[in-house]
């Protein structure tokens, strides 16, 4: 079994996270397909005292899944040359023109225009 990829915690303290166990239990997924996700970079983990977690605004917890366009997104992103702290950086930073935060539009009507702006940042 290869190693499960974890970021630095580059995030707010704020910012909520989730351990594997509770993520697997929101998607209703045994633990090993969480740890598969973040093989395949479906979701990205950080580390926050020695233990590992995903930012809870991942997930559509209402909906028992991963944030409808997000895999794509960090796809998009990691093919464009992006390391995990550099994407999560950008997730979760302020921006003026979108309602909060790039994660933030992820949730709403805005999906499409995030994924449009990580597209023209990867090239």
């Amino acid at each position: 079994m290869s190693t499960i990829p974890y970021s630095d915690d580059v995030l707010d303290p704020s910012v909520s996270l989730l351990q594997l166990t509770d993520v697997s239990k929101i998607l209703e997924v045994p633990k090993s397909r969480v740890e598969q996700m973040l093989r395949d970079r479906d979701i990205i983990a950080v580390k926050r005292n020695r233990v590992p977690g995903v930012p809870e605004v991942f997930l559509n917890v209402a909906g028992k899944q991963v944030v409808k366009g997000l895999p794509g997104l960090l796809a998009v992103l990691h093919d464009g040359g992006y390391e995990d702290h550099e994407i999560l950086r950008w997730l979760f930073e302020a921006d003026d023109t979108l309602p909060g935060t790039p994660i933030d539009a992820m949730h709403g009507d805005l999906m499409r225009e995030v994924i449009r702006r990580a597209q023209s940042m990867a090239f």
